[in-house]
């Protein structure tokens, strides 16, 4: 008999986050992942991985949970599905890099499912600093090939949510260049997951390959300053309209790891401005959607 296919991703989840931490240790060369296992008081649980001051990650976070239980009746009728009863599992990773010329990266992959409605979702997105065509042409383009495998039609539908969705819309910016989001995938659910399977396994050659190009580049107080107030950006959106954060403390999730993509350090400025010309200026300009291939 096959196994749901909720368990099978469960398991994939699981796998991959091992598989990532493993790689970015590796990457980073000094740090090692610290490794929390939690359990959710209405039912479930999982591992929240952390990497905290390496040569490379100034902090990684790599999140596998699967939980389950009951909604609250308010918070069920945002979703897809009936009745209370919900299972959710996933990846949820984001990587700040101590070095303002390597850009931050996020990623998650999920299965949800509410009573008898089952969805995956998803994506990645590149948030850099100090930005690099070459890296943002990478980036998207490892993206477009695992689409198109599965479905030419994918990238440029999955591409345009991202950059809806990593919007902020007080800021009238996006909050990097974007990649791919995909929400409520509710096709069927044996090619969703095998598309999931393979968007997930892309996760390092998409990302790694720009951090070792920049790794290694000179920088020095002013580019760390503005890394950091840029940095707000990325908390600004993450507390105000993240939907993964607003669903794991609408679900009870665990606090420490809902939290876990907020960088270590930030700073605020009163209306930050910077000469005409400088390529802190110049960011302004990627921050808008715009074809990247």
């Amino acid at each position: 008999m096959t196994e749901p296919i909720e368990a099978r991703a469960e398991t994939f989840f699981r796998e991959l986050q091992q598989t990532i931490c493993g790689a970015l240790e590796t990457e980073d060369g000094t740090a090692l992942f610290r490794a929390d296992e939690w359990q959710r008081p209405g039912g479930g649980g999982g591992i929240s991985r952390v990497l905290t001051d390496g040569a490379l990650f100034e902090k990684a976070g790599v999140n596998f949970s699967s939980v389950h239980g009951q909604l609250k009746p308010d918070f069920a009728g945002a979703l897809p599905g009936d009745g209370l009863d919900f299972f959710a599992s996933g990846i949820s990773l984001v990587l700040h890099p101590k070095s303002p010329m390597v850009p931050t990266v996020h990623a998650n992959f999920r299965v949800l499912r509410r009573g008898e409605a089952r969805w995956f979702g998803g994506g990645a997105d590149l948030t850099p600093y100090y930005p690099e065509r070459e890296d943002a042409v990478h980036f998207h383009r490892a993206w477009k090939t695992v689409c198109d495998r599965h479905d030419p039609t994918c990238y440029p539908r999955f591409k345009k949510w991202c950059d809806e969705y990593f919007y902020l819309p007080h800021r009238q910016e996006t909050r990097g260049i974007g990649g791919i989001f995909f929400d409520t995938l509710q096709r069927d659910a044996e090619r969703d997951f095998a598309f999931v399977r393979d968007a997930g396994a892309t996760f390092l050659e998409a990302y790694l390959p720009i951090v070792r190009r920049r790794r290694e580049l000179i920088y020095g107080d002013r580019e760390r300053s503005f890394q950091l107030l840029r940095r707000g950006r990325y908390v600004e959106f993450n507390l105000l309209y993240d939907r993964g954060t607003t669903f794991g403390l609408k679900t009870d999730g665990r606090t420490e790891s809902i939290l876990m993509s907020l960088p270590p350090l930030v700073r605020w400025e009163y209306d930050a401005r910077f000469p005409p010309g400088s390529r802190e200026a110049q960011l302004a300009d990627w921050l808008k959607p715009q074809e990247w291939l």
